[in-house]
Formats: C-alpha cells, sequence, structure tokens
C-alpha cells in the first residue's frame, strides 16, 4: 500500500454499522461459553475475543468482538443488521440461566480509531484482542490494516467522541477488508463455517472448550481434513457485496466462492474477502457473477493460516 493509502487510514471513524449486545448477571460468561465459539469463562478483564455464533450444523449465525467490562457484564460487537434476530435466537437458550440479554446500542457509542488516532485516547498492548480500560471507556486493539495499527472503542453514549482527526466510514470498511477478518452480516448467514472465513488463526475459535452449538461440525472441520475452503483477499475492477458468487472461468456450471465482505478501495477498484475453494485458489482464472465475469484477482492474506492447532 503507497505512504497516501497509510496516509488515508488515519483518523476516528463512527461505526454506526455495528452494534451492541448486552449479557448482564452472574451467568453471563457461562452463558455465553455455552453457545458461542469462544471460551468466555475464563476471558479477563484486560483481553477481548473473536467469536461466532453457530448453528447445529456449524454454520455462523453472527460474528462478535466480545469483552468483559465486569465480572457480570459482557458487551458483545457485532453486526447492527443481525442484532435483533440475533438477540431473539440466542434468548431462547437462556432458560434457568441468571442472565439478561438486551440490545444496548442506545447505550453506547463505536468508534473507529487508526494510525496515531489509538496514541491519542491510551497506551494498549500491541498483540490482536488485548484491551484496555480508561474509567467507562474501553479500547480494543484489532487486526492492523496492511500494518496500521487499529482499534475499537466503546463508551457510554453520555462520553465525548475520542479526540483525532475524521476517518471517513467508507475508508474504515475497507481497513476491515485489509486486515483479513469478515464479520457476518445478513447476506452470508448460514453460508459458512467459521474455517471458511480463517476464525481459526484469527484468534475466533477455541478448540479446547466445551460443547456449544455447531461444535462438533466444527471440530470435525478442523480436524478431519474436511475443509474445502478458506478465506482469501482479493481485488476486483468492478463492484461487488457480500453473497456475491464467484465462478472458475475453466467451469460456468456452479460457483467455487463467495464474497464474504467487500468495499472500495481508496485507490480505485474494490477489496473484498472471498470464501473459496482451495482447490481454486491456485488458478488466475476467478471471475464474479458468471465465467465471463469481471476478474478476480487473489492478494497475499495479512496473517498466516494455522495448520496445526
Amino acid at each position: 500500500m503507497s505512504d497516501s493509502f497509510h496516509g488515508s487510514l488515519q483518523g476516528v471513524a463512527p461505526l454506526t454499522h455495528l452494534g451492541i449486545i448486552r449479557a448482564e448477571g452472574e451467568d453471563a460468561a457461562k452463558f455465553l461459553h455455552g453457545q458461542l465459539t469462544q471460551d468466555f469463562s475464563l476471558l479477563g478483564l484486560s483481553e477481548a475475543r473473536l467469536a461466532a455464533f453457530c448453528s447445529a450444523k456449524g454454520r455462523m449465525q453472527a460474528s462478535f468482538i466480545g469483552f468483559k467490562r465486569s465480572h457480570s457484564e459482557i458487551l458483545l460487537v457485532c453486526s447492527r443488521d443481525l442484532l435483533a434476530p440475533t438477540l431473539k435466537r440466542l434468548s431462547m437458550f437462556v432458560l434457568r440461566a441468571k442472565v439478561k440479554l438486551s440490545d444496548a446500542c442506545a447505550d453506547f457509542s463505536l468508534y473507529g480509531l487508526a494510525g496515531d488516532a489509538i496514541k491519542n485516547v491510551a497506551t494498549i498492548a500491541p498483540s490482536a484482542w488485548s484491551k484496555t480500560d480508561s474509567g467507562t471507556t474501553t479500547l480494543v486493539r484489532l487486526y492492523p490494516a496492511d500494518g496500521v495499527p487499529r482499534a475499537l472503542w466503546v463508551a457510554p453514549a453520555t462520553e465525548a467522541p475520542p479526540a483525532g482527526n475524521a476517518l471517513s466510514p467508507d475508508v474504515w470498511l475497507w481497513s476491515e477488508i485489509r486486515s483479513g477478518i469478515a464479520t457476518v452480516t445478513t447476506p452470508i448467514i448460514d453460508a459458512f463455517v467459521p474455517q471458511m472465513l480463517n476464525y481459526e488463526s484469527v484468534g475466533g475459535v477455541n478448540f479446547k472448550k466445551g460443547c456449544y452449538p455447531g461444535q462438533e461440525i466444527v471440530a470435525r472441520s478442523q480436524f478431519r481434513g474436511t475443509l474445502k475452503r478458506r478465506a482469501y483477499l482479493a481485488h476486483c475492477n468492478a463492484p461487488l457485496q457480500a453473497g456475491d458468487e464467484v465462478f472458475d472461468s475453466a467451469d460456468a456450471s456452479q460457483p467455487c466462492g463467495t464474497v464474504a465482505q467487500a468495499a472500495a478501495a481508496p485507490g480505485g477498484g474494490f477489496d473484498a474477502l472471498i470464501s473459496l475453494q482451495i482447490s481454486a485458489a491456485t488458478g488466475s482464472g476467478l471471475r464474479l457473477g458468471q465465467a465471463e465475469g469481471p476478474a478476480l484477482e487473489l492478494l497475499p492474506l495479512p496473517y498466516p493460516l494455522l495448520e496445526d492447532i
């Protein structure tokens, strides 16, 4: 990425495309531990977790960045378009657990910080998913985008926004693509097991924890060599969006992949995260929408894929 791109990815952006589910009560961590792909029982106050909520067949229904505000309060940051149905579905499993789930969007503000804007707010460990609190404000370190540090800022809605130059929300959305981590949204509900979006390689799945919906399928995909798809970073000159199909020009009969998330690139064209058949990733004939569609160019992922967990 050029220096001008680095310059564009500096500042503070409001994240109105995200929402927050709050889990409160003495069983909050225990309940989420039994529903999501992460270990919330052992989650410390100085760390966050990437996690997925799966169907019984192991397919992702939602994804979260989760962290504890206290030992009895956990916030789950997710795509806003999925918040209501996800909250409804999670609430079905509460039963006798001492936990209350609620939509906390009106109670908190969410901002994305990129580059030097992070230093203006707080000192935070450089590793992804580290967390620091300053009063009622929380800062979570995210995966970088092309080497530019990024963080998630969460605070009560009554707090003043974080200091820093304004960053376009569109540029922030592009930075999400360049970080290599897709957020589950409505067009891709039920489309992928977590490994198809590389969640096991970016701290999104704990294979040592106990049961959760879809756990057996997720584990089998990992340990029995049945995984056929991975997430790849790609560039296209034509517009594309989550849910679009990807084809191999040599096979028009069926798609070989699906766009998981996409955004306009500052230098022109569009960048995307696509879940693609591993066998198709070695070729150069990827096309959008149909075998004769616009060409897709695969780019290097910003992290290594973990094969041995």
